[in-house]
């Protein structure tokens, strides 16, 4: 089968599922692992090239809707006729689900059950160990710093931090994204500060946005070790790569 990616999660998704070999190209973005960046590029994510994707006559297309404005690739490929499933998960759960479905769609049912199995056992393994955690600390996720925007109860990070024996402060607000002030975050009082800006590689991320900010004294941080910057291919991709954040960031928070 010739496959085709449009989304980076969707091809770390293959990886996971041992796939890979059967892309034949994917959206620029897509940068794991390393042997896809050899392979066509379609454009970024939020403006596939279609008549690209035409040409390499694709059998699938794995398309996405996990950012706004996704939706006109999917037009465009319901217009042109080109076999595709669309991937949109909004919970861990539903990224073990979607193992399932994309090994299902391409006739290798067997390998999507051994990877849900694999991506299950991985999660709990994580979880177990938090349940020993006495105190939980609470986690301030910032996707991006201006405006804030940082997830709510309906996100995969609010998982992530409870199976890491943590709690994101913002776990309340019932959205999967919540556009807020600093002002709201400090008010909250966040033990931990960990900053994944979307798109945004972690060397080009400094602490000193937050620590410059009005009010971060009244945190009462000793230092600025407990601001943490995290990779966003770790934590804002829905794909199952979050396992590697998850396991990193239990181990930050309770073997430090």
């Amino acid at each position: 089968m010739r496959v085709v990616s449009i989304c980076p999660s969707n091809t770390e998704c293959m990886e996971y599922l041992g796939l890979t070999h059967l892309l034949a190209g994917v959206d620029d973005y897509s940068d794991w692992p390393n042997s896809v960046k050899n392979l066509p590029k379609l454009g970024p994510d939020l403006s596939i090239n279609m008549d690209l994707v035409e040409q390499l006559q694709p059998d699938m297309v794995l398309a996405s809707l996990s950012v706004p404005g996704m939706e006109k690739n999917v037009a465009a490929l319901e217009e042109r006729g080109i076999p595709h499933i669309v991937l949109n998960p909004q919970s861990l759960k539903e990224i073990e689900q979607d193992l399932v479905r994309t090994a299902e769609a391409l006739g290798e049912k067997e390998k999507g059950l051994k990877a849900a199995e694999r991506f299950r056992s991985r999660l709990e393994m994580v979880k177990k160990r938090s349940l020993s955690v006495k105190e939980k600390p609470s986690l301030y996720w910032e996707w991006w710093p201006k405006p804030i925007f940082t997830p709510g109860k309906i996100n995969w990070l609010t998982e992530i931090s409870e199976a890491a024996g943590a709690v994101n402060v913002f776990q309340d607000v019932e959205l999967a994204s919540v556009q807020t002030d600093w002002d709201d975050v400090i008010n909250r009082k966040p033990d931990y500060i960990c900053l994944a800006w979307v798109g945004v590689r972690k060397g080009k991320v400094q602490k000193s946005v937050v620590t410059k900010r009005p009010g971060y004294e009244s945190l009462g941080y000793p230092n600025d070790q407990k601001i943490l910057i995290l990779e966003e291919e770790l934590y804002c991709r829905p794909s199952p790569r979050l396992l590697d954040g998850l396991e990193k960031l239990s181990h930050i928070l309770h073997d430090s």
